[in-house]
């Protein structure tokens, strides 16, 4: 087992070997390995990795920043820290190749702000890194030089949103911005900035020590490579699991997970944390991929899987996700800072059996309506817990509605 605090393990089992290559060639070279490789971002939208690189290279101005997105803020998700808290140098060793790839001379590690052990940890990190020439004025003694610190988080989900997460670095009010511009081209104080998810980067150790055909051979022919998956819930085992893209939610919860614990029955399944959604136990056969995963509104988001038994409420369920997504509202644009709330509202009324069929309408409406015109990715995805339970379980619903 490796020692998460021990540089010389994690360098004796093969680490920053992939650095070494990277730093062997040309930034675009690195830059074609990785987009060869099919990698996407892990942190929920699965946008090719290296396009941010080329793009942030292409802007003529300097400097040029890194920021590794490690915010992880949302509730079933925790893959992050464990990667920090684990294997804190393989976040750095990928930190390290984008920003070389990137043209980038100053990275920051953006931690969450309750993640006190995952920021102890990648700090030492850091110093071991610097004290052994993987950073400063010349990594690995090739010339190039590169600067990282840990800037820590101001708190909220909507902080895992890149341009919050920017503003609160400069400063300014936890809310996005709007886009265009993006931030490869006006990000951290006006400049190019590169924003990658914590797994993201710890996969690009793998692509270039390995080769871009090793990392592409996993998963499906459309959807390449691994994901970390943060199980919970009614399971035997929960906690991280790495799975290939394609695999299963069945094989997730009863190969991996250990099936529900007991007499327990599992009745549904929560996916990809609040932004996503909720299926029944019909939908156990569906492969995980980037992005949506079904039409109602689950997708897989960054990676949260919540196996829900028959002790727990579906609407009930969906009424916590709906108030979470209220709650974390930044209040910037009136979808969301009116429409997250009126949903919740919604809902109460249907528990409380003071709904009508119509109500029901409302809410559908209201969700899409709410997805359609929010400004950042908390209020573009708030609704779909609440589509999803109407797609799913809409008879449930319209008996409830029916009984006021």
């Amino acid at each position: 087992m490796l020692d998460a605090l021990g540089i010389d393990d994690y360098i004796l089992s093969g680490g920053y070997s992939g650095l070494a290559r990277a730093l062997s060639m040309q930034a675009e070279d690195v830059i074609e390995d990785v987009l060869a490789s099919g990698l996407r971002g892990r942190g929920g939208a699965y946008f090719p990795a290296a396009l941010k690189w080329r793009g942030a290279r292409t802007v003529m101005n300097t400097p040029r920043y890194l920021v590794v997105n490690c915010e992880e803020g949302e509730p079933g998700i925790f893959k992050d820290r464990h990667i920090m808290e684990g294997v804190p140098h393989r976040l750095i060793e990928g930190a390290i190749i984008a920003a070389y790839a990137s043209d980038v001379h100053e990275a920051y590690i953006y931690i969450n702000a309750e993640a006190n052990l995952s920021a102890d940890r990648m700090q030492i990190a850091i110093e071991q890194a610097y004290a052994n020439g993987l950073l400063g004025d010349s990594v690995l003694s090739s010339g190039y030089a590169l600067e990282m610190q840990i800037v820590r988080g101001a708190g909220g989900y909507v902080c895992g949103d890149e341009t919050t997460l920017l503003n609160t670095m400069e400063g300014q009010r936890r809310e996005p911005r709007q886009r265009p511009p993006f931030p490869t081209e006006a990000g951290l104080w006006g400049q190019p900035t590169v924003i990658n998810n914590a797994e993201t980067l710890s996969s690009v150790p793998y692509i270039l020590a390995n080769g871009a055909d090793a990392f592409a051979a996993i998963g499906t022919e459309d959807d390449k490579g691994t994901k970390i998956i943060s199980l919970s819930g009614a399971v035997l085992h929960g906690g991280l699991v790495e799975v290939p893209m394609g695999t299963t939610l069945r094989e997730i919860i009863y190969d991996m997970g250990g099936g529900t614990p007991g007499d327990a029955e599992l009745t549904a399944i929560a996916v990809g944390g609040p932004s996503s959604g909720i299926f029944p136990v019909s939908m156990l056969d569906t492969p995980i991929k980037p992005g949506f995963i079904h039409e109602s509104g689950v997708m897989l988001g960054a990676g949260g899987v919540i196996a829900l038994d028959d002790s727990v409420s579906i609407v009930d369920m969906m009424r916590k996700l709906a108030a979470y997504n209220a709650n974390e509202s930044c209040g910037k644009c009136t979808p969301c800072r009116e429409g997250t709330p009126r949903m919740v509202e919604l809902v109460d009324n249907l528990i409380s059996g003071q709904a009508s069929v119509s109500d029901l309408d409302e809410l559908r409406q209201l969700a899409e309506l709410v997805n359609a015109a929010s400004l950042c990715g908390l209020g573009q995805a708030a609704g779909n817990p609440v589509l999803s339970v109407l797609h799913f379980f809409g008879d449930e619903l319209a008996m409830m509605a029916n009984r006021s």
